[in-house]
């Protein structure tokens, strides 16, 4: 979303919210590039190499194995590419390919977003309720989850809120509105035309806890979505998760403009990019977290309703402090590069 734009556009809202978002409070900021390796310490614990690539950013301490609850993050990491030092956290996703013509792959970076400085990365929401004034709980020690799913190739059984957006201009306009709120801009699939301002991926992750599990098999099933209606409008968490959460969401600004060439597309037209997941449909774009913010920060900046990057109750960095924390891949492999194929369990 557009660091000027916490109001946004109510037409793509329901109507009874629209005039909440005028004084919505969101912490917007970025998350720089940590690592781009393949490691998944949720879906794939321990295994050195998942099955397909992650970008991955915050707290340095990430790896393959950290144990649910026994592992805190504040405590193991020395330095976060986040722009908040007290947020060890991890964000990861799966990475976008741009495939040739040739057959070739070549990784698309990302941009940052508007109104924020760093390298490639994430930008990193978390929102609470519109109306000013409902109150959300933090998340606790050792909590994580999942959203999406990366076997995905329709949109059958896909969950909330995941989407893409085609810009015509890196300034994003027009803006759109509310991410996946727009049907003329949004799409579950990737976009099937050239976007000569970048692709814009969303993901935003369910806001309603059941109060007792820090995570569940399948990472999904401690959380859940609103009863009815939806976070935005402070609508009621169903009596199995009666926890309301921020809404954290992630959005990624892929700079697709390097391979705006129609002379390397394929032949037929048809759109070249293919998540890491092997997947050119789009419907497998997912994430993961992993809370690490130290103490009780997070809790004081929700309850102060702080506002994009800047938070009194937090410790801010530089962004040359943020670049400079990076993390060596566990295994290493050409990320930058032409590839004869996308690094995968195969290779």
């Amino acid at each position: 979303m557009q660091w000027k734009a916490l109001v946004l556009a109510a037409a793509a809202i329901p109507q009874q919210a629209a005039a909440q978002y005028a004084t919505a409070a969101m912490m917007r900021f970025q998350c720089s590039r940590l690592v781009v390796e393949r490691v998944d310490p949720l879906v794939s614990p321990g295994l050195i190499q998942s099955p397909h690539i992650h970008q991955i950013v915050g707290g340095n301490s990430f790896n393959a194995t950290m144990e649910p609850v026994a592992y805190d993050l504040p405590s193991e990491s020395t330095c976060t590419t986040c722009s908040f030092s007290e947020d060890f956290s991890n964000y990861w996703t799966a990475n976008l390919y741009f495939k040739a013509r040739n057959g070739t792959y070549k990784r698309v970076k990302q941009m940052v977003n508007l109104g924020l400085q760093g390298e490639e990365g994430v930008t990193v929401y978390y929102i609470p309720p519109y109306d000013g004034k409902t109150k959300v709980t933090a998340f606790k020690p050792g909590f994580r989850m999942l959203v999406g799913d990366a076997t995905l190739r329709t949109s059958q059984n896909q969950q909330k809120q995941l989407c893409h957006r085609c810009y015509t201009n890196v300034n994003q306009t027009p803006f759109g509105g509310a991410p996946c709120a727009d049907s003329q801009m949004d799409t579950a699939a990737l976009p099937n035309k050239q976007c000569d301002g970048g692709i814009r991926a969303t993901i935003t992750f369910p806001t309603c806890w059941d109060g007792v599990n820090l995570d569940s098999p399948d990472h999904k099933s401690h959380v859940a979505y609103p009863a009815s209606g939806s976070f935005e409008m402070s609508s009621a968490c169903p009596a199995s998760h009666p926890v309301r959460l921020p809404q954290v969401m992630y959005e990624v600004m892929w700079d697709t403009r390097e391979f705006n060439d129609p002379s390397i597309w394929p032949e037929d037209g048809s759109q070249p990019f293919v998540y890491s997941t092997n997947d050119s449909t789009g419907y497998s774009w997912h994430g993961d977290y992993v809370f690490g913010w130290q103490g009780d920060a997070l809790q004081r900046a929700l309850d102060a309703r702080c506002s994009n990057d800047k938070c009194s109750e937090l410790k801010t960095q530089t962004p040359a402090e943020a670049t400079a924390c990076k993390k060596q891949q566990t295994v290493t492999e050409d990320i930058d590069g032409w590839l004869t194929e996308l690094p995968s369990m195969t290779m």
